[in-house]
């Protein structure tokens, strides 16, 4: 039995991997897979994949993309979720702002720099046609709970996490969602180190082979948006919402795709050096 280390969000995207160790699927073709589940996001998974704290995330693409440029010694392996995420913009539910508008130059929470908040959040000024440089300013929160924090007490304004995960604060009064943000892109991808690949490419093949086949059927297993309502305590007309808008994908991303990633990125002075699709993407 070998021992692979796999990092991902505790949230509802990522019930295939739990379904497949629950069900010991990884265990018939010999792979111990130990899941850490990371709160703090996409900024930490790259961190630990570039300490070898992990070998394999599930990790935003735009975010592992950035810290590939920086150098990060990684490869994304295989798409995840093709379709694009949805970003919530979140203020106190007592707050003064209503619109997108009012929250230029404010200070936006932030799980931490190279997170999928922290790069939204340009995209997002890119969108209202914002100074990147000075309508946009950050507050470090490391995590949800911290994000309500901040909020709450003022040291940010305003909070851009995955809207169907953040709803249950909504829900509670903590948070109000002022407008929705989705990324240009297919949001998750799966990525391993590069040590990793080089040493164990036909264990990855097995890994990959394995989550595709709970991934193809995912959304017509039956009750399952009962399951993931009851697992994550959202609404189940919220994670029946999600699940409507939501897609699994079994491929890799397109050149294409990460010419997208890679032209936002450059575009917004956010990658550390040019790199090219062929950097960032691994085929099998």
């Amino acid at each position: 039995m070998i021992k692979v280390r796999i990092a991902g969000v505790p949230e509802h995207f990522n019930m295939p991997w739990h379904m497949a160790i629950e069900d010991e699927a990884f265990e018939k073709r010999g792979i111990d897979l130990e899941f850490t589940n990371v709160p703090e996001g996409t900024g930490k998974m790259c961190q630990m994949l570039q300490d070898e704290e992990t070998d394999l995330t599930i990790i935003l693409t735009e975010g592992i993309t950035k810290a590939i440029s920086a150098g990060n010694p990684s490869k994304i392996v295989q798409g995840f979720i093709g379709s694009p995420l949805l970003w919530g913009i979140h203020v106190a539910a007592n707050s003064n702002y209503t619109e997108l508008s009012q929250l230029k130059g404010t200070k936006a929470a932030i799980s931490r720099f190279g997170s999928g908040s922290h790069l939204m959040a340009y995209v997002n000024a890119d969108n209202q046609n914002w100074n990147i440089e000075s309508d946009v300013d950050f507050e470090v929160v490391n995590t949800l709970d911290g994000a309500i924090e901040a909020l709450t007490n003022d040291t940010a304004q305003y909070f851009m996490w995955e809207r169907f995960t953040t709803k249950p604060v909504v829900d509670k009064g903590i948070f109000r969602r002022i407008t929705d943000c989705p990324t240009p892109w297919p949001c998750f991808v799966i990525a391993a180190t590069n040590k990793f690949i080089e040493e164990n490419e036909n264990i990855l093949e097995h890994i990959l082979e394995v989550i595709n086949t709970y991934t193809e059927e995912f959304k017509i297993i039956p009750s399952i948006d009962r399951s993931l309502a009851n697992r994550y305590e959202i609404q189940l007309e919220d994670i029946q919402d999600w699940l409507s808008i939501t897609e699994w994908s079994q491929e890799q991303l397109t050149t294409s795709e990460i010419n997208n990633v890679l032209k936002q990125l450059k575009k917004l002075n956010l990658l550390e050096k040019n790199i090219t699709a062929d950097d960032v993407l691994f085929e099998l």
